[in-house]
């Protein structure tokens, strides 16, 4: 059987989880790798999307970088700082870092 590739896109950790336990017979490494979201998934599917979302337009944040900071769920401006090094296109003040940690702490488990 062939595959053919419609689209590509950055998913966080939860939504890899959902998708690999719909499929009915999986193979060796999708087993693995269920068992990796199994491990580190943080959030329901549907909340890691709508805060990725939100914190792309409401931070301004790469889509790449805010499913990182989902898929970490970081619980502190130190654990959060890491993503917005100085070899970043953008500096980040603590008054918007504290504020996208309360975003995040929303939607914590």
């Amino acid at each position: 059987m062939s595959e053919k590739v419609i689209s590509k896109k950055t998913i966080t950790i939860p939504e890899v989880k959902a998708i690999l336990e719909k499929i009915d017979e999986p193979n060796q490494f999708q087993l693995r790798t269920l068992d990796y979201a199994n491990k580190f998934t943080k959030l329901e599917p549907e909340k890691a999307s709508e805060l990725v979302d939100k914190i792309v337009s409401v931070f301004e944040i790469d889509r790449l970088d805010a499913v990182q900071i989902v898929n970490s769920m970081p619980s502190s401006i130190e654990e959060l700082r890491p993503f917005f090094a100085a070899s970043r296109k953008k500096i980040i003040m603590t008054t918007r870092l504290s504020e996208l940690l309360k975003l995040i702490n929303q939607y914590r488990l």
